[in-house]
């Protein structure tokens, strides 16, 4: 008979054969499905796939963004490029808005659930180019927008 600790000690991969993942925009290097949106509380929740090794477009959250990596390592990247973090299957952390960063996949990739807990404003991610200058904005009415999409198709 098997123990608790035998059971919690177990290897588990996040199987995700039957979900239907979308492109967000044509923003490269990640797919992503919505769960929800609570517009009263100002919630929105999503996973997002990163590709093996790349990395995705420079941003700044502008919203306090809690993660939790389901599989695979979730990197964190300066706006140069440069690895800055490492996070692990299984990591979780809250983050309040924050400096301009890219993020990515290890070696096998990621698959990371978010959960942005909105501010003030509407908008709760900001888009830069490399000159660190906003070129555009995801915002609540985006992530609604999405999720209804999503459910038509």
């Amino acid at each position: 008979m098997a123990s608790s600790v035998d059971y919690a000690m177990a290897h588990y991969n996040f199987d995700d054969r039957k979900m239907r993942w979308f492109n967000l925009g044509d923003f490269k290097h990640f797919v992503f499905a919505m769960y929800d949106v609570d517009r009263e509380r100002r919630l929105v929740d999503f996973i997002l796939k990163f590709e093996p090794n790349q990395q995705i477009f420079l941003h700044r959250h502008l919203a306090l963004t809690n993660t939790l990596v389901v599989q695979g390592e979730h990197r964190f990247y300066e706006p140069n490029g440069h690895l800055k973090e490492v996070r692990p299957t299984g990591s979780y952390t809250s983050t309040a808005p924050g400096e301009p960063h890219r993020e990515g996949g290890g070696s096998e990739g990621a698959v990371v659930f978010y959960s942005v807990r909105g501010g003030k404003s509407d908008v709760l991610f900001e888009v830069l180019n490399d000159d660190l200058k906003v070129i555009g904005t995801l915002s609540m009415a985006d992530f609604i927008q999405a999720l209804e999409e999503q459910k038509r198709t």
